[in-house]
């Protein structure tokens, strides 16, 4: 029932259209255009100011005539770099670069479903539920757009969140909450060649809470992972600084909180064997999610891939997204695959089958 032609056309206009984390503008007002030609009202807010982004999300709402809850389908509109000055190439039916940029289907695939889902609802005149499109900003930046998101323009309460790689008919019904932890081992600095015994070596301090810690996959809902470990000094110098940052992610709440203070407590204790001092800070950058698979907003997916012929399934997530934010103002959220494939990198592609398929799914679970 969707065009075909016109899903594809949207994808690769709006691939090229300039749209890293913090410099979503010109794709907001893109979206703002688009929305408004069908005849929708647009509402924006200001977020971008919270984060030092120059764009902001985009909401509308279109009014249904069949019964049920205001659902909410969402995408994210903003990519990873490199992301700027996007060539897609179309051969044998898959959309990819010439690996020097990002694609940007993740998530403009997300993005471009639901625009044509809309378009064929409003253009076909069919019965649909009461839909709200939201398109955010700031999301692969730390999910900032959502964070600093006017919730007053909202009305839905339940969330498709079109934004993960898989087949389309996968569903993500739990996700991970995350920790950031930033911590600096003090030392005190001495000549290494003439008074290595007067220094306090911030680097072995560093290393010897290092060797201490569970690190990398912890049990099958957890994970850390340091990420930076700096301290640049002289070979004559016996540094006094040493820098960590790591991340800990879980779906068990209890478990993040007992990984990250582990982490605090190896470091704090080793400093306090060697006479060093611990500066550290542990910020929770999104809490864990979960929707059971019984839930209406998991059988509506379930029936529309039934409807549609493709293989419903679910997985366990293992990153954020816009879901982890909104469940905390109040909105259910179910994370769906739209396809992507190697997300983040020079390799990312899709096919444009999936691309017809994410389509076919918003605008079914629209109108059922």
């Amino acid at each position: 029932m969707i065009n075909e032609k016109r899903v594809l056309d949207t994808f690769l206009e709006y691939v090229q259209i300039d749209s890293e984390s913090r410099n979503e503008k010109e794709m907001a007002e893109r979206l703002v255009a688009d929305l408004q030609a069908l005849g929708l009202e647009v509402k924006t807010d200001h977020a971008g100011e919270g984060f030092g982004s120059n764009g902001f999300n985009v909401c509308a709402y279109l009014e249904g005539t069949l019964p049920g809850e205001t659902t909410i389908m969402n995408a994210h509109m903003d990519t990873v770099a490199p992301g700027n000055g996007i060539k897609p190439i179309v051969e044998n039916g898959i959309v990819h670069t010439d690996g020097s940029t990002i694609l940007g289907a993740d998530d403009k695939a997300g993005v471009a479903a639901i625009m044509e889902a809309v378009r064929t609802v409003i253009e076909k005149k069919l019965p649909c539920r009461n839909t709200e499109i939201l398109f955010t900003i700031g999301e692969d930046c730390g999910l900032y757009g959502a964070k600093h998101m006017d919730y007053s323009m909202l009305k839905g309460k339940e969330v498709y969140v079109f934004d993960h790689t898989g087949e389309v008919g996968k569903v993500v019904n739990c996700g991970p909450g995350q920790i950031n932890i930033r911590a600096t081992v003090i030392g005190k600095s001495s000549h290494a060649g003439l008074a290595p015994e007067n220094g306090i070596s911030a680097i072995k301090v560093a290393a010897k809470a290092i060797a201490k810690m569970n690190l990398m996959r912890i049990d099958e809902e957890t994970t850390c992972n340091i990420g930076t470990w700096k301290a640049e000094y002289a070979t004559n110098i016996v540094p006094d600084q040493a820098k960590l940052i790591a991340e800990v992610r879980s779906r068990n709440l209890d478990k993040l909180n007992a990984q990250a203070n582990h982490i605090k407590d190896c470091l704090q204790e080793t400093c306090d064997e060697m006479g060093a001092k611990l500066e550290i800070e542990l910020t929770t950058n999104y809490v864990s999610f979960q929707i059971e698979l019984d839930d209406p907003l998991v059988k509506r997916v379930e029936e529309a891939c039934g409807r549609l012929g493709y293989r419903f399934y679910s997985e366990k997530g293992a990153g954020g997204s816009d879901a982890n934010i909104m469940i905390l103002h109040g909105i259910k959220p179910l994370v769906v695959g739209v396809g992507m494939t190697d997300a983040h990198t020079g390799n990312e592609f899709i096919k444009i089958d999936d691309l017809n398929k994410s389509a076919e799914l918003v605008l079914d679970l629209m109108t059922h």
